[in-house]
């Protein structure tokens, strides 16, 4: 028996994490499978290649690891996927790939055999190859390691754990052993699969299984008309299918191949370089990257020189990127290398290098870090081939359904095998007519139906530029409750508008300035550090950079100039990147040169929240050090004695106000210092003791329509956040503008320090001054303590806002309290791009079915995250998020939720139509089964092709409501009100059909129907042996007679009636009038299905197999189908406006506590009288001691652990 240590677990701690297990084949199993498999028919097979864990244990017995033939792979996320794959094994000179350095190949695999060669080396070299097991899945290969006993992925370089000094040290001049094997080619190779292969795996879908065994079963009843009809819609939808997802194969092959294979100039020593194909390239490898810019075929790290890059592929972001060498010396240089940490000195494949900023006679160089499916471009087609199924409980709960359909049909099989044994039918019919039953109750066109909904919606998402790469989750728009923003570019615009500038000088504050262009600022530090610090670059003539950078370099009217290629030669600068005062500065105030050139550049990180350069005047012995980045950093890297006593009550007074403010500084270094000598110095030390210059003050002008979209949004009770990396006083003045946090209410800021020397970590609760109300005092809070502090107050609303460093905190030492917190969290400041991602899974973990609308460059983890990720961009789609708007607006979520609801709500429409659908043509092959008769194959074909297919394929065209109104759709179909609506349908169709078939036999003028019948003419006599006789001599089915005939007409009147019915349109969808294909095929059916009814037509009755009637049980049909409707309607009504009140009374669920974990929590917390904390608040416990002080009208309450 299999225990736990048998099973172990790879890319633990991942996303992809997964269990492993291993078999080896088993003979006598293997002969019972196949015995099965032909006493099955091939059934068997089937069985076991839907389910991978039953075909494995079924066919292997369980071993270990390290002797596995066959391995089972279970996902550990919440769809617990299996997978089943193959063990092979290779021979390779080592256990790992980066096991011998000194082995030097002398040759190289040839393309696409590196799975089964190694490179040959001299004899006297060659290491004794050993045999390694590997598995592949989802284009990543897994190596056996005998030292952890399982099976790892091997990734790049950053599997040796090098530190940044390494790389420069021991890979500058490239790797020369052969990778290859292990790592294989370097190429996303999306192979798009022959169309018999896609054939074969489209028809072994248990959908087209089902469908192949109910023609088989029709052509045995000779149904060949209805049979054909089904093989010709699924032949399209095949057809359909196949076309659908060869051209997105097609689609993203061609994407990937158009720069997957290029050819690049590989290092092999100090000067020589040599050309080959980007597929040739493994990890540890050397690359020069062009002066004219490449498309990067790999994720290098760039170790010498500095390239712009356009990583719109990735962020979906076009502004262009300055990308730095890696550090060679101090304490950065001395961390390990991490891809994320040092991103900015990071080339990702797929990214298009624009330029490079190159010294006279070096190369632009970077060493290779990834290649193939494992870099970050490789990641993302890997994501988009294997998609993760779509976890939302409509489709679940669907699942569930048809099984309770195949309960009912399994009621049918043998209600249908005893009626028939009674009448001593013979054997085949028997089996024929009890599988017919299954082929009706479990109705076919059901998948392309619920489709269908999704599909238009998509269409309509596009007409309005919002662009979906996964149609799936617009269903799970309509159940969004949350929506996280991002502020810039997203709530505010873009584009800043400088308000002033606020020089220090002599340790204080002078009067703050309209702007920097003026002639007695231009020799200032302050307009200098403006001027150079900055990360812009011209591309074809034009400065291009972020568009902050744009603004405050056109406030100081300098004009940057980056010389020509032959410019540097015959000059020899040290940085082609120079900036200079304007012309009439230059001719009015110094006769002399005032250029700077700009020598080394440390790109702004949003981690380190900074960028800073060096810069060095013409003429100068001695270089300078320039910084900005947010007020709090630049203060702590300056000397104290040079900022502004007053430095905090003027920022706070700024951004109160709503103003973005960034710090200046800047050093003087040391003149002794050369070039060469500041290339290697490390960022913390050149950023230290700097003397602070001062604060630009940016105007950032909230969005037009923001505050329109925040209140509609919040009418209809879809709760919204701000996730921002701006500061924390700014987000809340712009969320009290936008109307995210409304006058009145307050906003208590959470701060919490990390533990310090002799100080464990604790929580700061301070009240924000707003217009309403004057400011609160503080308190602190041990955390040691405070182990439930609970949330919700009925007198008064409030909100909560953190910073990052609080955040870190409180997850790390607070996790009692993180999910409290964001109940009531609304603006999250300094957050960085990893805990915007971090934040959205709290929220999730609490109930929230969570959107995230963002600009999609430091929002990507975030939108990928959230059950509906919106980025705003240009791009037609981004590959960071499943919806991609091209306004650059909010506008779009209001559209996309209102989308997502008419989805949804059609979604359940159409199922319910379906499923009674199914169950009105069961009730009737059941009621015709107990006279020994059924429905005819052109009646099958009129109700399933005419009626059944229209009217549900229009009936998802409704558009959304024009309003989001308070009021969620459902999200459960195993819902009270839902079946309830469905349960009442059903019986008001059961009770008329069976009223019309016990009716019509009580008629004077029934009688077993013969050719010879003619009931329009009642007074024609007719004897029952010749009627019987007739019957059987001429219908053996008997499928004409008059019970038939009459089911057949109030069933048809009832398929249309539920799609009358359940085609809901107010509050979701527009009215079903306004839905004219929808309007117009319900009038078409209705007007046919009454004329021929009312006025038969002999070449129509006889194409329908049905029989004339008499005059007057035609009226009686029309007043039992009007019956019908209208008590349908009523019920539907009934049920709407009053099914869920009745069944909660009905089972005593008036009090029930809330399912969803967030609801449950603000009802918790609603009766603690301590939360939110309250100023002047004392705990008391018997293990602390409580210091309180009084100082400026704030309370600081300090807890401390006693001695005892």
């Amino acid at each position: 028996m299999k225990t736990r240590e048998d099973v172990k677990i790879i890319n633990q701690g991942l996303e992809d994490e997964m269990e492993v297990s291993g078999y080896r084949p088993c003979l006598w199993k293997l002969a019972l499978v196949g015995v099965g498999a032909v006493c099955s028919g091939g059934l068997l097979l089937l069985l076991l290649y839907w389910l991978p864990e039953w075909g494995v244990k079924g066919t292997c017995t369980h071993t270990s690891l390290s002797d596995a033939h066959t391995l089972l792979l279970r996902t550990k996320d919440e769809f617990r996927q299996w997978f089943r794959v193959r063990v092979h094994r290779m021979l390779a000179p080592g256990r790992k790939p980066f096991e011998d350095l000194d082995v030097k190949p002398r040759g190289q695999p040839p393309n696409g055999d590196f799975g089964h060669q190694v490179c040959s080396v001299p004899d006297e070299q060659l290491p004794q190859e050993q045999q390694i097991q590997y598995f592949t899945h989802h284009n990543f290969r897994y190596y056996w390691n005998d030292a952890i006993q399982n099976f790892e992925f091997y990734q790049g370089l950053e599997d040796v754990k090098v530190s940044c000094a390494h790389i420069h040290s021991e890979h500058s001049r490239g790797l020369t052993k052969a990778l290859r094997l292990f790592f294989g080619e370097n190429e996303i190779a999306v192979r798009v699969p022959s169309l018999f292969k896609l054939l074969i795996k489209e028809v072994l879908n248990p959908f087209y299984i089902f469908q192949l065994f109910s023609v088989v079963l029709w052509s045995a009843e000779d149904y060949y008309y209805y049979a054909t009809a089904i093989v010709f819609m699924s032949v399209i939808s095949i057809a359909t299918s196949l076309y659908t997802i060869r051209k997105q194969y097609v689609m993203l092959h061609d994407m990937v191949a158009s720069h997957s294979v290029v050819r690049v100039s590989v290092c092999r020593g100090d000067k020589d370089t040599e050309q080959t194909m980007s597929t040739e390239l493994v990890p540890g490898d050397v690359i020069a990257i062009p002066a004219n810019g490449m498309v990067m075929p790999c994720d290098a790290v760039l170790f010498q020189g500095t390239c712009v890059v356009n990583e719109s592929m990735l962020t979906g972001e076009s502004v262009p990127v300055t990308k730095t060498s890696l550090p060679s010396s101090g304490d950065e240089a001395a961390r390990r290398y991490n891809m994320e940490e040092h991103k900015r000195h990071t080339l990702f494949c797929g990214t298009h290098v624009i330029q490079t900023r190159f010294y006279t006679g070096e190369l632009v160089k970077a060493v290779v870090i990834r290649t193939g499916f494992s870099t970050e471009k490789g990641q993302l087609v890997c994501s988009i081939l294997h998609p993760k199924p779509t976890d939302f409980r409509l489709y679940r709960d669907a699942y569930l359904f048809l099984l309770c359909l195949v309960g009912v049909a399994g009621i049918g099989f043998v209600y249908t095998i005893v009626l028939s044994i009674m009448n001593k039918v013979s054997a085949k019919t028997i089996i024929i007519e009890s599988l017919d039953i299954i082929t009706i109750t479990v109705p076919p066109a059901l998948p392309a139906a619920m489709t269908a909904g999704i599909v238009y919606a998509q269409r309509r998402l596009k007409r309005v530029g919002i662009f979906c790469i996964s149609p799936q989750r617009i269903n799970m728009c309509g159940q969004l409750n949350l929506v996280c923003f991002d502020k810039t570019g997203t709530l505010t615009e873009d584009g800043l508008d400088l308000w002033g500038i606020h020089r220090a000088e002599h340790s204080s504050f002078v009067a703050p300035e309209p702007g920097p262009a003026e002639e007695r600022l231009v020799k200032s530090a302050f307009v200098a550090c403006m001027a150079t610090c900055h990360s812009l670059t011209k591309i074809e003539g034009e400065l291009s950079g972020d568009p902050l950078d744009l603004k405050m370099f056109a406030a100081t009217c300098w004009v940057l100039e980056e010389p020509t290629e032959e410019e540097t030669a015959l000059h020899n600068p040290l940085m082609p990147t120079v900036v200079r005062p304007p012309r009439r500065f230059l001719l009015t105030l110094f006769p002399q040169s005032c250029e700077m050139g700009i020598v080394r550049q440390f790109p702004f990180s949003s981690a380190l929240q900074r960028m800073s350069v060096v810069v060095r005047r013409l003429g100068d012995k001695h270089m300078e050090v320039f910084l900005k980045g947010a007020p709090e950093v630049v203060a702590g890297l300056c000397k104290p004695n040079s900022v502004p006593q007053n430095f905090t009550e003027t920022l706070e007074s700024y951004t109160r106000q709503g103003f973005r403010v960034i710090a200046l500084a800047h050093r003087q270094l040391e003149s002794k210092l050369s070039w060469h000598k500041v290339q290697t110095l490390s960022r913390d030390l050149i950023e230290t003791n700097m003397e602070f210059l001062g604060l630009i003050v940016m105007q950032n002008k909230i969005k037009q329509e923001t505050a329109g979209v925040l209140t509609e949004l919040r009418r209809a009770n879809i709760r919204t956040l701000m996730v921002t990396g701006d500061n924390m006083l700014t987000a809340i003045s712009v969320a009290r503008d936008c109307g995210m946090v409304r006058p009145h209410e307050n906003v208590i800021v959470v701060d919490a320090a990390p533990p310090g020397d002799s100080c464990p970590p604790c929580i700061t609760w301070r009240y924000v001054e707003n217009p309403a109300q004057t400011a609160r005092d503080d308190q602190v809070i041990n955390p040691q303590i405070s182990t439930s502090l609970p949330i919700l107050v009925e007198e008064e609303m409030y909100h909560f806002a953190l910073n990052g460093r609080a955040f870190a905190v409180i997850t790390e030492h607070f996790p009692q309290l993180i999910q409290k917190l964001a109940l009531r969290a609304t603006v999250f400041a300094r957050m960085a791009p990893d805990q915007k991602t971090q934040l959205v899974e709290i929220l999730q973990g609490i109930d929230y079915i969570v959107g995230m609308c963002g600009d999609g460059a430091n929002d990507c983890g975030a939108l990928k995250r959230a059950h509906s990720g919106i980025s705003l961009s240009e791009l037609e789609a981004s590959v960071a998020s499943p919806f991609t708007s091209s306004t650059s607006n909010i506008s779009c979520v209001p559209n996309l939720i209102r989308e997502g609801r008419a989805a949804l709500i059609t979604s359940f429409c159409v199922f319910k139509f379906m499923a009674l659908y199914s169950i009105i043509q069961y009730i009737s092959v059941i009621l015709l089964y107990w006279i020994l008769s059924n429905l005819g194959d052109f009646q099958f074909l009129f109700i399933d092709l005419v009626i059944i297919l229209i009217i549900a394929f229009t009936m998802s065209l409704n558009p959304a409501w024009k309003d989001l109104v308070r009021q969620r759709p459902p999200s459960s179909l195993i819902s009270g009100p839902l079946l309830c609506s469905v349960l009442t349908q059903i019986l008001t169709c059961l009770a008329f059909q069976v009223l019309a078939f016990y009716l019509v036999q009580q008629q004077s003028w029934y009688e077993t129907w013969t050719p010879q019948s003619d009931a329009c003419n009642v007074s024609r006599p007719s004897s029952f042996s010749d009627r019987r006789n007739g019957t059987t001599s001429h219908d053996h089915k008997n499928i004409r007679n008059y019970e038939n005939t009459s089911l057949f007409y109030v069933s048809s009147f009832q398929y249309l009636a539920v799609a009358i019915v359940f085609s809901k349109g107010k509050p979701f969808r527009q009215p079903s009038y306004k839905n004219w294909p929808f309007m117009l095929s319900c009038v078409g059916l209705y007007s046919f299905l009454l004329f021929i009814m009312l006025y038969p037509i002999s070449a129509i009755d006889n194409f329908l197999e049905i029989v004339c009637v008499p005059h007057d049980w035609r009226v009686t049909l029309v007043i039992i189908i009007a019956a019908n409707a209208i008590l349908s309607f009523m019920l539907e009504v009934a049920n709407d406006s009053w099914g869920a009140l009745f069944l909660s009374r009905l089972f005593c669920q008036r009090n029930k506590p809330p399912k969803v974990l967030y609801r449950h929590l603000a009802l918790e917390l609603q009766e603690d009288a301590d939360w939110p904390p309250k100023p002047s608040t004392v705990t008391f416990f018997c293990s602390l001691i409580f210091v309180v002080c009084k100082e400026n009208y704030s309370c600081f309450i300090s807890l401390r652990l006693s001695a005892t």
